[in-house]
């Protein structure tokens, strides 16, 4: 049996995957480190804890009825999602994550004969989908400031993807620009990634109705705080939803549990806390942003919960290094080489954000 084994680790099982498992490069999600006492300020998760509405819906729905099905539709959570836009709820398409949802989007609208176009800086699960689905792609640079111009997307294409604000750079894209690119690319659907929309930016989502080719996708996991819930939503036509349904019924027809649904639904409808914790948010960020200003890093214009800052006179990777020495995590791409000098801050909570700066004054010094 021991032989049996070790010849079975010589063979290179690789050998049973896929040819497109075998060409693919997956994505990699940030860090969680499993240590106590860490400053965490690299994956965007939002520093204050979910509407307590919220978990009193979870907690109410964790019983007996468990044993069942949860509604696959997610009536309930669509209707709820509607009433908040101001839209019918066959316009609105829920999933297990707004990457789950995207992922749908990439399969069900955006694999045509012609490349769909995304940034050539941004979110980087979008190659990763054009990789697992065979969708080709064309990447299209940001200029010198790191801002996606919406003029060069404005070419044959089968589709058209990008966040809104972008990620990692955290820079927005003004409603005009989006409004004269829709008018413009009419045959062609264009996907809107608004999982950051909501610490300072303006939605598509009032667009809807205008432009059918507009679909925009939320997330309940940065301005709600329910990242570990797995929610996501997105809005557009109903001829939209619908190609999305049929991904989702071909590949997993129950993507919210019982549990997601409730707590999600009583998050959307809890406006007040809400509002007060994404303005908490937003007032640590321009706090943040000011403090590193003085210290001589260069921020780019964020209306995220994160910033990208580089300092003139420090490697960004070096300075990463230096932080986490001092239980103090951001994250760091090494590509693109462009974003490579950069970090880029989850804003945390101010005393989060004091730790860091205390810590960033040390190493410069």
């Amino acid at each position: 049996m021991t032989v049996l084994i070790t010849r079975l680790y010589l063979i290179d099982m690789s050998k049973f995957w896929s040819e497109t498992i075998q060409n693919l490069t997956p994505y990699v999600p940030g860090e969680q480190p499993k240590l106590a006492n860490l400053v965490k300020l690299n994956t965007n998760e939002n520093p204050y804890p979910p509407s307590p509405k919220a978990i009193a819906a979870m907690q109410a729905e964790i019983g007996e009825t468990l044993r069942l099905y949860p509604d696959p539709g997610s009536d309930k959570l669509r209707d709820t999602i509607a009433q908040y836009y101001g839209l019918k709820a066959d316009q609105v398409f829920v999933g297990n994550g707004s990457d789950e949802v995207l992922a749908h989007a990439f399969q069900a609208l955006l694999k045509h004969d012609l490349p769909i176009l995304f940034p050539d800086i941004t979110y980087s699960f979008y190659p990763v989908y054009c990789g697992l689905y065979g969708v080709s792609f064309e990447a299209v640079a940001l200029d010198d400031a790191f801002q996606i111009q919406l003029n060069d997307y404005q070419k044959p294409n089968g589709g058209i993807v990008f966040p809104n604000p972008n990620a990692p750079t955290g820079c927005p894209v003004a409603l005009v620009d989006i409004e004269n690119l829709l008018k413009a690319n009419t045959e062609s659907v264009v996907v809107i990634d608004e999982a950051y929309v909501d610490f300072g930016c303006e939605s598509a989502v009032g667009l809807v109705h205008r432009y059918p080719q507009l679909l925009v996708v939320h997330t309940l996991s940065k301005a709600r705080s329910l990242a570990g819930l797995r929610v996501g939503y997105a809005l557009g036509n109903a001829t939209l939803i619908e190609g999305l349904n049929r991904v989702k019924d071909s590949f997993n027809s129950y993507p919210l549990d019982k549990v997601a649904q409730a707590g999600a639904a009583a998050a959307m409808q809890d406006h007040e806390h809400f509002e007060i914790t994404r303005q908490q948010v937003i007032a640590s960020r321009e706090r943040l942003v000011a403090s590193l200003q003085q210290l001589g890093f260069d921020v780019l214009p964020s209306t995220a919960n994160f910033i990208m800052a580089k300092h003139p006179g420090h490697d960004g990777e070096a300075l990463t290094a230096a932080l986490r020495e001092r239980s103090i995590i951001v994250r760091h791409f090494k590509n693109p080489t462009r974003i490579a000098p950069f970090l880029r801050i989850t804003v945390g909570t101010d005393a989060q954000c004091d730790a860091l700066l205390s810590a960033l004054r040390e190493i410069l010094r």
